[in-house]
């Protein structure tokens, strides 16, 4: 039998994951317990060899992106898509970036494409996005052909229904702009721009050119223009709003609801988009549709941990039914308005579908087809102890593991490879594409967590948990000092004090619609020195922040282009990068200093471990057992345990104090509060009571 293979088929001769692999093709509800970050994408990438498309539904964006990055580093980044949305109802309404919505169309196209295969993740928040008809959806790509006849009108008119911007000049994906007979065309997937030149109603040519020159870099013979917006209303659609909308306005009796429904009428007649359409889309679409609503008929869907997922709708209905009661009181919304779709119930009764879960606990009334439990554990961090490292290997190879060292990069391997020789750790092999079973291998990947899967003696380790260094990460969004996040444009009230991204503070003046190349926007203005201003689309919101300042003092204004707030931003991230420097120096004076060593374990520790009254579970067992080894090794402890109430961190603590006193040292304790100060004096004086220790 060949003795090596990649990580996805060394998993899958596992018994049970082949047994749930067979079910799930059929109308089954499966249940996995055991499982936790990169063992769950394992499992899922395994799904892939038995369907062409896998829907997973995570609880939040960061749960969502650490997924999809753990499924790329398996099967690369074809193979992987995101749908995401804000966790937060009025983020997404006001944040939503570009980015994000292209990734959300290229996720719709992959799910409608009968060719691919691959994996869509996304999150609680965008299973619930209102979503043109699918079928409409199927059609709103734009074929353009040399030789062939449009009309240029209707063109024009379809590339602003499918979310292109007109401009007097196009210089970013998603914008289009029309002078005479050519149309230049910036596809949102392009990497530049593509200008036609019509001859009355035929293309008599299509450029590929540079925005910034101007110059031509290629003719080419056709185009597909793909949707711009996850936003598409048909004409039928738009009908339908303002014959909603119009028999709302004929009831409505308060005058700024009225002034505020007049606007969005407005909107719809001209077919343009309103900058709340999101909130009012339910008046406009036949159907609430969504995400699921594009997924082909019996692909599988993941919940990655149920209970979080559930925690996480109900958290958002409430956010939602609080933004709609805000909105309801400023005459911004409707009593029968539905912000996002209810699919929950559609979700819970999907077939055929898998769920991970920690506990039994919480999965309410669900019933399942199949069982899996698995014994399968995070990593432990070594904080660069090689020779702990090399222990834990030694005993992993003892016990008959297939063992699986992980570099970030090929900077990194070379690094960890070195270290890995001055400490004498040998490997088996090095940077091979696929595992070998009963070997120590040193290979090249990314899966952001590490694991010790018992049930086929298969251990993980990461370069992060070897040397705690991260994988590097994209940073969402800059944060700047005495700025205070936005999130919405109607928090901001004339004559505030607002931080730009770029120009720093300029005080708000309001909104103004303004009307560029025969297409009218919303706009906020900003003031700054000698009276300049600048005007910014209200849906690019997030390069604002609110100016706030605990001395309550006016800020001082500053000059556009003078370049003093940028030299302000540097100055802040010298002195953040000077505090940087003290602490990597204190860590490593840290690293030298020699502690005291704690003798192993006696007849009197072992009494007192075992006069503890419960049975400890499996996570309290390892931490304990971890303490004890730090404090017998010289070097200072630096350790973190983190773990929700009841789950038994107190005693973890009492064995390491009654480990230090046993070695005649005192214990300090200290708590937040003076309540939870005598509960521990109290729960200590009761489990040291029959040892010959003071409390």
């Amino acid at each position: 039998m060949d003795n090596k293979m990649n990580l996805i088929d060394l998993f899958c001769q596992n018994q049970q994951i082949s047994d749930w692999k067979k079910n799930l093709h059929k109308s089954s509800r499966q249940l996995i317990m055991g499982l936790s970050a990169s063992t769950k994408a394992i499992t899922i990438a395994a799904g892939l060899e038995e369907a062409d498309k896998i829907l997973v539904l995570t609880s939040s964006q960061n749960e969502a992106d650490r997924l999809a990055s753990d499924l790329i580093s398996l099967l690369g980044e074809d193979k992987v898509y995101t749908f995401l949305a804000d966790d937060t109802p009025i983020a997404e309404f006001v944040f939503a970036s570009q980015e994000k919505i292209f990734s959300r169309l290229d996720a719709l196209n992959f799910l409608i494409d009968h060719q691919k295969s691959g994996i869509l993740v996304t999150n609680v928040a965008a299973s619930k996005l209102l979503l043109p008809d699918p079928i409409d959806f199927k059609t709103t790509n734009i074929n353009l052909i040399v030789g062939q006849e449009y009309d240029l009108n209707n063109l024009v008119k379809m590339l602003s229904r499918t979310g292109y911007k007109k401009v007097s000049q196009v210089l970013s994906q998603g914008e289009y702009s029309l002078r005479g007979d050519i149309l230049d065309i910036f596809e949102r997937s392009a990497e530049f721009p593509y200008r036609l030149e019509f001859f009355g109603d035929e293309i008599d040519g299509i450029r590929i050119f540079n925005p910034e020159n101007q110059t031509s870099i290629e003719n080419i013979e056709s185009i597909l223009i793909k949707p711009a917006s996850d936003i598409l209303l048909s004409e039928k659609d738009y009908a339908r709003g303002r014959e909603n909308l119009e028999a709302i306005l004929e009831k409505a009796v308060d005058p700024a609801l009225k002034s505020y429904l007049e606007e969005l009428l407005i909107s719809a007649k001209e077919e343009f988009h309103h900058a709340d359409i999101r909130k009012f889309l339910s008046y406009f679409y036949q159907k609430e549709w969504t995400i699921l609503d594009y997924l082909p008929v019996h692909s599988p869907v993941f919940f990655d941990d149920f209970q979080k997922i559930v925690d996480r709708h109900a958290q958002f209905e409430l956010e939602t039914a609080s933004l709609l009661t805000d909105n309801l009181q400023n005459c911004k919304a409707l009593s029968s308005q539905k912000y996002f779709a209810d699919k929950y119930q559609d979700y819970r009764q999907y077939k055929p579908a898998t769920f991970f879960s920690s506990f039994q606990k919480g999965l309410g009334n669900l019933k399942f087809d199949a069982f899996y439990q698995f014994n399968q554990y995070p990593m432990q961090e070594f904080f660069s102890q090689f020779p702990l490292l090399k222990e834990e290997i030694n005993r992993y190879k003892k016990s008959g593991y297939t063992i699986i060292l992980q570099a970030n990069s090929s900077a990194g391997l070379q690094s960890l490879h070195k270290n890995l020789q001055e400490y004498d750790i040998h490997l088996d092999y090095i940077k091979e594409a696929e595992i070998h079973k009963n070997a120590v291998q040193l290979i090249e990947g990314n899966l952001v967590q590490g694991f010790n899967f018992v049930d086929e003696k298969i251990v993980l380790i990461t370069e992060y948990e070897i040397i705690h260094k991260k994988i590097k990460r994209k940073i969402r969004r800059q944060n700047i000092s005495n700025a205070e996040r936005l999130k919405d444009y109607n928090e901001l009230e004339k004559g505030d004090y607002v931080v730009h991204n770029i120009h720093g503070i300029g005080r708000y003046l309001g909104i103004e619609t303004i009307e560029i190349s025969g297409v009218h926007r919303d706009y906020l203005t900003i003031q700054y020195q000698n009276s300049d201003r600048i005007s910014i689309p209200v849906d690019q919101i997030d390069l604002l922040s609110k100016y706030v300042a605990s001395d309550g003092k006016t800020p001082k204004v500053n000059k556009l282009n003078d370049g003093r707030f940028q030299k302000s931003k540097q100055k802040v991230q010298h002195q953040v990068q000077d505090i940087a420097d003290d602490l990597i120096k204190l860590y490593a004076e840290r690293s030298q200093l020699k502690g005291f060593a704690f003798s192993a374990d006696d007849s009197n520790q072992e009494e007192f471990d075992n006069d503890f009254p419960y049975v400890e579970t499996e996570d309290q067992l390892r931490s304990i057992q971890e303490v004890k080894k730090d404090m017998e090794s010289s070097r200072p402890m630096d350790r973190l345990l983190v773990g929700d109430v009841g789950f038994g961190k107190t005693e973890v603590a009492m064995r390491a104090a009654f480990k230090a006193v046993n070695n005649h040292k005192q214990v300090a304790v200290l708590v937040p509060t003076t309540v939870l100060a005598q509960q521990h004096y109290t729960n200590f004086k009761e489990r040291f009571n029959d040892f010959a220790v003071n409390v």
